[in-house]
């Protein structure tokens, strides 16, 4: 009889092993718990057990929707891409984004990119503890194994680039740089710069007394003005002298 019972226990609790502490998991919920606990806390927070223990399930009843940790991760990238394709679906019918250059001139190509530009931008602020995976997940996964999401992200751009005119050698090229000033213009925006955020005085703040005054003289002369951020602007001015390699602006050519 205990036996039985004890059996009867486990198959209920195999059966609701998918059911949180806010009802049924899904993949969606269970990478929007990621996300959530990494935007708190930093990746190194996140474990199967922890993000387990946040949905109010076993870590087991989680490799039903994440094969493990690679894959928990990879996750998260799709998350970003899947929250950048909102953004972009949700202003499509806008128009010209304000903060944009907006001039009447600039083909539609090249300011769709500016928009996409600036998204990714909004997205990567939002979420700066996952920044990271940018990079090191594209390092270690194979195009053709990316999450849908991400792989339409470059067929955007591409697609844009096509529209420019280029050919598949000056396209690969343009997208080699726009998607390197892409990223290497966020990661610059989002490096730790603050060495003591209760300071109010800036030099003490960002610990320039740490460094040697006469081994970097340039560095702390530009470290106030490197610790704020860049912004969008910044991010598409860029882009364009990017471009313009390519495809020269009509108010640059």
């Amino acid at each position: 009889m205990a036996r039985r019972k004890r059996d009867e226990a486990a198959g209920a609790g195999r059966r609701a092993a998918d059911h949180g502490r806010y009802g049924r998991l899904s993949r969606e919920r269970v990478l929007s718990t990621a996300l959530e606990l990494v935007d708190r806390e930093g990746l190194s927070a996140l474990s199967m057990r922890r993000l387990g223990s946040e949905l109010g399930v076993e870590a087991m009843a989680l490799y039903r929707y994440a094969a493990g940790k690679d894959a928990l991760l990879d996750g998260l990238v799709e998350a970003l891409y899947l929250e950048l394709r909102e953004q972009l679906d949700e202003g499509a019918g806008d128009g010209a984004d304000p903060a944009a250059r907006g001039a009447a001139e600039e083909p539609g190509w090249r300011s769709e990119l500016h928009r996409i530009a600036r998204a990714t931008y909004g997205v990567a602020m939002a979420h700066p503890e996952v920044v990271p995976l940018l990079a090191t997940r594209m390092l270690a996964v194979p195009l053709a194994r990316r999450a849908p999401a991400v792989l339409s992200a470059q067929e955007d751009i591409l697609r844009l680039l096509a529209a420019a005119g280029l050919d598949e050698d000056a396209a690969a090229a343009a997208y080699r740089a726009v998607s390197a000033w892409l990223l290497g213009y966020v990661f610059a925006d989002l490096q730790a710069m603050v060495d003591n955020p209760e300071e109010p005085e800036a030099a003490f703040r960002l610990g320039l007394y740490r460094m040697p005054v006469h081994d970097f003289p340039e560095l702390r002369a530009i470290t106030p003005a490197l610790a704020e951020r860049g912004g969008p602007q910044g991010l598409t001015a860029g882009l364009d002298a990017v471009l313009d390699q390519w495809v020269p602006g009509p108010s640059r050519g």
